[in-house]
């Protein structure tokens, strides 16, 4: 049986092809508090900025590219099986060629209703307006767990840890709960490797590579290759 490589994603992933991380600017996305942007509360208060705001960064989103990191954990499909766990609402990993990617933080490139959350829609790097609304009549929201918000797909990531041959951890600071909390579910043998040139928390069991996502990436490969 093949070996299974569990990937958890982080900000530091995107941050190598352009897109801005809340962790490099003082807990500021573009400039704007994340309480103004990322919560329940800002879009009843103010649903034109947030709505701008997320047309935006899919406007952003259209014209970066996967970063040579994305391409290469791609390609580790050919003979692994492998699972993308990301905190990032971007697709860089599927444009990157990744087959088996979890969003954990929900997806830029979808809108929901805001009132009936199972209707999602594929939106691609289109604008939401106020007045856009889904069949039942409801105003249409980015589809992303902000924060105060549940995390669905955490569930599903909690099954899939356990089953990890490997575990390598990349551009995340490991601070985000609940998804810092999936490190926990895999098996004490299990080898994990940490790709941030910050400093891990809670980690001391892991191998750490204090390098971007590309670089670092590129020398786990390498790494896994000869073994």
């Amino acid at each position: 049986m093949i070996d299974h490589i569990v990937v958890l994603t982080g900000a530091g992933m995107s941050a190598e092809s352009g897109l801005s991380t809340f962790r490099d600017n003082g807990g500021l996305w573009e400039q704007h508090s994340v309480y103004d942007v990322a919560t329940p509360e800002a879009f009843t208060r103010n649903q034109e900025l947030v709505l701008r705001f997320y047309n935006e960064r899919r406007r952003q989103l259209e014209s970066a590219q996967p970063n040579n990191a994305h391409r290469l954990l791609a390609k580790l499909e050919q003979h692994y099986r492998v699972t993308i766990i990301t905190q990032n609402v971007d697709n860089l990993h599927e444009r990157g060629g990744s087959s088996n990617v979890i969003h954990l933080h929900g997806e830029l490139t979808k809108a929901r209703s805001s009132k009936h959350p199972e209707l999602v829609y594929d939106i691609g790097f289109a604008d939401i307006h106020p007045g856009d609304t889904c069949e039942r009549g409801a105003q249409l929201r980015p589809h992303i767990v902000w924060f105060g918000e549940e995390v669905p797909m955490i569930e599903a990531a909690a099954e899939i840890v356990p089953t990890a041959d490997h575990l390598l951890i990349v551009g995340t600071s490991l601070q985000v709960y609940p998804a810092a909390g999936l490190v926990d579910l895999v098996d004490f043998d299990v080898p994990i490797t940490v790709i941030d040139p910050g400093e891990p928390a809670n980690l001391s069991r892991a191998r750490v590579i204090r390098k971007g996502a590309c670089e670092g990436v590129s020398q786990w490969v390498a790494g896994l290759e000869n073994r």
